[in-house]
């Protein structure tokens, strides 16, 4: 088998780059991930002719990445000539299986990257052979994307497809350069020479690209210039199109809509929520003139009020139904489904053969006899493929690593060789490299913070989370290295009261903790006595109506850093602030625009720096596209401690949160697999996906472990 050398080059690019040791590191930084390390996103299909009594579900990926939103290519596509001259391709036209090309997205190698999956036919002196798509020796994996058509800088990708020699796709390489505005952008790659061209004008953004059965036009939902408003669940989007060459003639199609996919260059097919509540999925209808205005445009309602329905799959090679996800008022999940467009009605799929499994973002084979979907793959066969403890990440900073962690609130000891965490419920601690986990508090807790000083200490808030100030949550400190009763080790109160006293952080002398608490009806900051808590001394620290939260010490004792939403109390908007311990220098540090949340932040250990979660770089992808994110726009970014400097560290769709930096540089590589038996799949579907006419919920601030039903996030207080 040949394949070009521009290709093989970036391949062997992207995995150097990804195991590259010889780094020169100084420290790193854990944050989590709301859900993620549960996903284990694999692409499936099903025939469209399926009945239960033929389970004929066929898995295309790897049962390793988290693999999702993927897109079959015509076999005939010149995308085959290009990456695999002289190859035999096998089109079979028996139903196991017919397809031979698979597009999708992957993370992997701590990135995210297009992947070409081709099955061909191995045996070149026979190619009538038939190979099964399953056979592992048929198939290749390729990476599409070199990071050198990003300027070697981080992004994600996402909503792939094929224009003759071109790659449409999502990135978010490059920088809006204005807060809350989205960096998520469209970009054309001649897969040929490796030249990417920007489609999506300078100061827009735009998701869900899709290319027109003639490849002339692509369809966007987009935002346009006017920024993110700080929806959680529907973005507001209208629908555009423009030339796929070029990115020219960029023209408003439709008013309040999303996820456009085309049946024919004539008729598009989107989603959008309806008056009613319920979301649907609209067809419009283009008129057959040069010049194409929005009020020319024939748009009407395709599914009926009475369940949800979106993200939906258009065949040009059938049009006599489409595909879309569904929620129906009797599931907890989301399905595919087919709509017969000439009976009006629906036509099961993935509810048949895992009922109790989410479906995602359907997408239909050339021929329109499969459907094609992510699903969790659950648990492998071998055993192999949990949970990681840490995940790594590519990042953009030489001297930093950077990973995920299955849990939340993480902290380093002041050595760096032991982080601690929470597990909602339960506070863990375990070693750097990913050994030695074992649970030291078996409540429910949020916020972890070691003492400077006394060795094994660790500090956290013992109650439930994102609850009101007269909340019963006290500071307890635990003596992580000594035995106590029930097995567990022992720990000590704090604070007295119970009035919602959260987010310790111990002085590096060890002298003193600082901490939030609602005691006097708003939540602001008090320092204590480490030893002995609010018995042996306690100092208010601001005063206001308003909240103060998220608190953290520098290293070298002269500033407290908390996120406060003191410009506009109750408003939800939070930025950072600096403080002196002794309540003077007041000063705003960073903060994401008025009505931006910017939190959790932590000092660098040499106290130059901060790493915290931010809005900043608005959202990446439609909510909707996504599992349940309480925050479907946190990342995680760093900046000088005057606040310059920002710079954006994680780049994908999901919730990041809780960032803490460590003084030790820990090898950018996976860590072990957690090792106590883990429940796969067990994330939820959008929140604010009930039944039509309810209360919409969400929380806000990038706290996992949250419960659903909490009034607007607008005015929830962390």
């Amino acid at each position: 088998m040949r394949i070009s050398l521009w290709l093989l080059f970036h391949l062997l690019l992207i995995i150097f780059s990804a195991t590259a040791e010889d780094i020169d590191g100084s420290s790193s930084i854990i944050f989590t991930t709301l859900g993620r390390a549960n996903y284990a996103f694999d692409i499936f299909s099903l025939p469209t002719s399926y009945t239960p009594e033929h389970r004929d579900e066929i898995v295309f990926t790897d049962g390793q990445s988290v693999n999702f939103n993927g897109y079959f290519p015509l076999p005939s596509s010149s995308i085959l000539s290009l990456l695999l001259p002289n190859q035999t391709l096998t089109l079979d036209p028996t139903p196991s299986p017919p397809l031979q090309l698979l597009l999708y997205v992957t993370e992997r190698y701590g990135s995210s990257n297009v992947y070409l999956n081709v099955y061909f036919n191995v045996d070149d002196s026979s190619p009538t052979t038939r190979r099964s798509i399953l056979e592992g020796p048929s198939r290749i994996q390729i990476p599409l994307l070199n990071p050198k058509q990003s300027g070697g800088k981080i992004s994600m990708k996402d909503r792939p497809s094929v224009a003759g020699e071109h790659l449409i796709y999502v990135s978010t390489h490059e920088d809006s350069e204005v807060p809350r505005k989205s960096w998520t952008a469209v970009y054309s790659t001649n897969l040929l020479t490796g030249e990417t061209r920007r489609l999506t004008p300078t100061g827009i953004a735009d998701f869900s690209p899709s290319v027109s059965p003639s490849r002339v036009w692509t369809a966007v939902a987009s935002s346009g210039d006017k920024g993110w408003e700080g929806e959680i669940a529907e973005l507001n989007t209208d629908i555009y199109i423009f030339r796929t060459r070029d990115g020219s003639e960029r023209i408003k199609l439709i008013d309040h809509g999303g996820w456009p996919c085309w049946i024919d260059d004539f008729t598009l097919y989107f989603h959008r929520k309806t008056e009613d509540g319920w979301w649907s999925v609209y067809r419009a209808i283009l008129p057959r003139l040069r010049t194409i205005r929005t009020e020319l445009v024939s748009i009407e309602r395709v599914t009926p009020p009475g369940l949800h329905a979106f993200t939906p799959a258009a065949s040009p090679s059938n049009k006599s139904f489409i595909a879309m996800a569904t929620r129906r008022p009797t599931s907890d999940f989301r399905h595919i489904e087919l709509f017969d467009l000439e009976r009006n009605e629906f036509r099961e799929l993935t509810r048949l053969i895992s009922p109790n499994t989410h479906h995602y973002n359907p997408f239909f084979s050339p021929d329109s006899t499969r459907v094609g979907y992510h699903r969790c793959r659950g648990s492998s066969k071998d055993g192999t493929g949990g949970p990681l403890i840490f995940e790594n990440l590519e990042t953009p900073l030489k001297d930093l690593s950077l990973f995920r962690i299955d849990g939340s609130f993480p902290s380093f000891s002041p050595d760096g060789e032991r982080i601690a965490y929470v597990g909602f419920p339960g506070v863990y601690v375990v070693n750097r490299d990913g050994s030695g986990k074992r649970q030291v508090f078996p409540g429910m807790a949020f916020s972890t913070g070691w003492d400077w000083k006394l060795r094994g200490v660790i500090y956290t808030s013992v109650g439930p989370t994102f609850a009101e100030e007269s909340t019963g949550v006290d500071i307890v400190s635990i003596a992580v290295d000594e035995d106590g009763d029930a097995g567990y080790p022992p720990y000590k109160k704090l604070t007295v009261g119970g009035k919602n006293n959260a987010f310790p952080s111990a002085s590096p002398d060890g002298k003193w903790v600082v901490f939030r608490s609602g005691r006097s009806g708003h939540k602001n900051l008090y320092v204590m006595d480490a030893l002995e808590g609010e018995k042996g001394g306690l100092r208010r620290l601001s005063e206001g109506k308003w909240t103060d939260t998220m608190c953290n010490w520098s290293p070298d004792g002269e500033w407290i850093a908390f996120a406060s939403d003191r410009d506009n109390p109750g408003g939800g908007s939070f930025s950072i602030f600096f403080i002196h311990p002794n309540g003077t220098g007041l000063k705003k540090v960073v903060h994401s625009s008025e009505a931006g949340r910017t939190n959790h932040p932590w000092f660098s250990p040499d106290g130059k720096s901060l790493v915290f979660a931010s809005d900043y770089a608005a959202v990446s992808a439609e909510p909707i596209s996504n599992p349940h994110h309480y925050q479907p726009y946190g990342d995680i970014f760093t900046a000088k401690v005057d606040g310059s400097d920002i710079r954006r560290l994680t780049h994908n769709s999901y919730e990041d949160g809780t960032p803490a930096w460590g003084p030790t540089f820990i090898r950018p590589v996976d860590v072990v697999e957690s090792p106590y038996s883990m429940a796969r799949c067990s994330f939820d579907d959008c929140h604010w996906l009930g039944q039509a006419n309810s209360n919409e919920v969400g929380i806000l601030g990038s706290h996992p472990g949250s419960k659903p039903g909490s009034p607007n996030p607008n005015v929830i207080k962390c």
